[in-house]
């Protein structure tokens, strides 16, 4: 599938956590891109490279930051395609970054997942979701995979032991 999905991180210490992001979009066979941008020290690049992606087929974009985790917003404020936000850790363990993304005024969504490694991996699948909406072969992937997750759970639960 072509790049449908970019991912922008907005440092290079993301960049460990969001590969949970692409290793489940390798697994649906979601095209992505991964671009280091930031939202303070590379405003002008990020909008051009949002505008650029747009025209290239862009549906979803994926944005991880700490600290003041600005990103999604900014991203949000060039494109009228969803973003998805995931929130880094940071001095003040990530609150800071989960705030900075979820008060985002009226006019200017972002949906935002957990933090860390299951936001990473959260974001793919929200991203598959809403692709699914256009792509039927998706939305038989994500029944497989959470039939996948269910058989799994069931699995442990029959091999506890004490």
């Amino acid at each position: 599938m072509k790049k449908i999905v970019s991912i922008i991180i907005g440092s290079d210490s993301d960049l460990p956590t969001m590969k949970d992001t692409a290793k489940i979009l390798d697994e649906f066979n979601v095209g992505y891109e991964i671009k280091i941008l930031s939202a303070h020290r590379t405003p002008e690049e990020l909008k051009e490279y949002i505008k650029q992606k747009e025209q290239q087929g862009t549906e979803v974009f994926i944005a991880a930051a700490g600290g003041a985790a600005h990103l999604a917003g900014v991203i949000a404020s060039y494109t009228t395609l969803p973003v998805i936000g995931v929130p880094m850790d940071s001095p003040l363990n990530g609150f800071d970054s989960i705030l900075s993304m979820l008060q985002m005024p009226p006019g200017v969504p972002v949906a935002v997942v957990s933090k860390g490694s299951w936001g990473a991996k959260n974001s793919a699948i929200l991203a598959v979701q809403i692709l699914a909406i256009k792509y039927p072969e998706l939305k038989e992937k994500l029944k497989q995979y959470k039939i996948k997750m269910a058989q799994e759970v069931i699995k442990k639960n029959n091999n506890i032991t004490i």
